[in-house]
């Protein structure tokens, strides 16, 4: 039987001997932190399973093996709530409780979670992450479209893909306006940007002796959040669980409409109606869809002065005064207004966000008050971020910058080791190394044909 790894020894007659030498690097981090159902992050510092981490792992996983790629999304999705969210981490059982923290018995998800759905089993955290799992779907089916319908992967997901974008549209719009919210900085994905501090504020931290992080046993302080931020996230996590993750039975001290969070959730939409063509049912409610949500997100989120899109805090009612990677994603809209695309692109190549040594962007204003090189969210470059921004400028037809973005991550990505992310200014690796989406979205990179069709 071939192995995964073997199927990397067979490259494109043009491929160049160091993408070959990439490729079977990303190949051996992505079996090496395979559990048997699923991918872990790192085998250290993130040993359970992560939400939108997986859909960016099936994404690269599809070029290893089909089926594996199926099983990621199938998996995480196990851990779905009855009232369609999903959740961001779902937990290992065979894992000690201290191998993580928040950990299972502080989400208490079957127990607190019962009456808003959550599963007797697994286990899983309360809170959710971006949106980003049916345009993996899509993905992994467009690699084996035979053996997906063999299988029949897309007809058992739809119905749960669908409930989750109905849960975000329905229960997640807590500001009115016809956009998701998120109520923890750690469901937009960039848990310490900058973006939050102002909103974090408002939030009571709980005091360093009441938990213990397991973060700082794998991750060099500088790198990670502060003790007062991780206070914060504690205080606001405890306070939802005991409100029974009920979104509308609480008043959020921390609600915000986050432009990347929304962004994917238009272009998942785009997915859910390309699945529902390829199931022979009608995908316009989909595209209907995807297209009310890119209106209501230039609306209320975009900034023409910025050149950006802002995230917009629920409680204030206004945009929120700082230039996150967030508000690039967006790029990825494929129906965004022309003058919309032309700002955010200048926005990219401008002082903000152009860090030619790398040639990738960082998660904040090069230039801003809280810009950090080092530490998580507040500057460093991120590769799922480059990989997202390097499509939306395939999506506008923008190949000369989506080339160059694309040689910079991997030119870095191999240069670190896959790490979590880096330095923008130097390359230096930050965070955790052989991390599973930076290996996932090489392969992706080195193996997906450029010109595959967008949803």
């Amino acid at each position: 039987m071939t192995s995964p790894l073997d199927l990397l020894d067979r490259p494109a007659p043009t491929a160049p001997a160091d993408h070959l030498t990439l490729r079977r690097g990303a190949a051996r981090v992505l079996l090496g932190n395979w559990t048997g159902t699923s991918t872990v992050p790192s085998r250290t510092l993130y040993p359970h399973q992560w939400s939108w981490d997986s859909a960016f792992i099936a994404i690269g996983l599809r070029h290893l093996s089909v089926r594996r790629a199926q099983r990621e999304l199938e998996s995480l999705l196990a851990g779905q709530w009855a009232d369609g969210r999903v959740p961001h981490i779902v937990f290992n059982p065979a894992l000690p409780h201290d191998a993580y923290f928040p950990s299972p018995d502080f989400w208490q998800s079957s127990r607190a979670g019962r009456t808003a759905g959550a599963p007797p089993s697994p286990e899983t955290s309360g809170i959710v992450q971006p949106p980003v799992h049916a345009l993996a779907a899509w993905l992994v089916h467009r690699a084996d479209p035979a053996e997906s319908r063999r299988r029949g992967f897309l007809a058992r997901l739809r119905p749960r893909l669908a409930a989750w974008h109905d849960y975000l549209l329905t229960r997640r719009d807590l500001g009115g306006g016809g956009l998701a919210a998120v109520v923890h900085p750690w469901e937009p994905g960039m848990d310490n940007s900058p973006c939050w501090d102002r909103a974090l504020e408002r939030v009571e931290p709980t005091p360093p002796g009441a938990f213990r992080r397991a973060d700082l046993d794998h991750g060099h302080p500088a790198d990670r959040p502060t003790d007062l931020d991780y206070g914060r996230y504690v205080r606001l996590a405890t306070d939802y669980r005991e409100a029974g993750y009920d979104d509308r039975g609480l008043t959020h001290r921390f609600a915000v409409e986050d432009p990347c969070f929304n962004a994917l959730l238009v272009v998942s939409e785009l997915a859910l109606a390309a699945i529902a063509r390829e199931l022979g049912t009608n995908g316009e409610p989909h595209t209907a869809r995807a297209a009310r949500l890119t209106r209501r997100m230039v609306t209320r989120l975009w900034d023409e002065d910025a050149g950006l899109f802002r995230a917009r805090d629920l409680h204030t009612d206004t945009l929120v005064d700082e230039r996150g990677v967030s508000g690039l994603i967006p790029l990825v809209v494929p129906g965004l207004p022309t003058d919309v695309v032309r700002h955010l692109c200048t926005t990219l190549d401008g002082p903000h966000f152009d860090a030619p040594a790398t040639r990738l962007v960082p998660s904040y204003d090069l230039t801003g008050h809280a810009f950090d090189p080092t530490r998580y969210w507040r500057g460093p470059a991120w590769f799922n971020t480059a990989w997202l921004i390097q499509r939306g400028l395939r999506t506008h037809g923008l190949q000369e910058g989506a080339a160059r973005l694309r040689d910079g991550f991997l030119a870095e990505a191999g240069r670190s080791g896959f790490a979590e992310y880096v330095d923008p200014s130097t390359g230096a690796a930050r965070g955790t190394r052989q991390f599973s989406w930076t290996a996932a979205l090489t392969l992706d990179l080195l193996c997906a044909d450029p010109k595959e069709p967008m949803p």
